[in-house]
């Protein structure tokens, strides 16, 4: 068993290095360690869609983006904090995205999109009516 503090691995920086890395091989600042347990994400299905709905506590619907390229869906959320001088800092700024392949003839008029509680729910139709743009954002109600 390994040493644990405050319910931690003490380890945990050494095997899990490469979950917290960003592409140029810096640790990602947006919530330490943890960072690769945001944007929790359930994924149903219904008669005619299906819906995501993505955990998203502490953000503002303003700090949120959902974009459609490529049949894929795109979802970032940014965060800043204060410029105050801190003697303890656990909350980060930062900025962070999860994508989702969804099928190309999409567009962002064929889904729906609402945040409320820290949940960003989407919905997404089981079928592609029409064909694909280039690029679009999707409107967060």
């Amino acid at each position: 068993m390994l040493p644990s503090i405050f319910n931690e691995n003490v380890f945990d920086d050494l095997f899990d290095q490469t979950m917290n890395m960003d592409m140029f091989g810096r640790r990602n600042p947006l919530y330490g360690k943890h960072a690769k347990e945001m944007m929790k994400t359930d994924v149903r299905e219904t008669e005619d869609s299906y819906v995501l709905d993505i955990d998203l506590p502490g953000f503002k619907k303003d700090e949120l983006q959902v974009e459609l390229e490529n049949g894929y869906l795109t979802i970032r959320a940014e965060k800043g904090l204060d410029k105050d001088r801190y003697i303890r800092q656990e909350r980060y700024a930062g900025a962070l995205s999860r994508s989702f392949y969804v099928g190309e003839g999409f567009t962002v008029d064929d889904m729906h999109a609402k945040f409320e509680d820290g949940i960003l729910q989407i919905s997404v139709p089981k079928e592609a009516p029409k064909a694909l743009p280039k690029k679009n954002v999707l409107s967060i109600e």
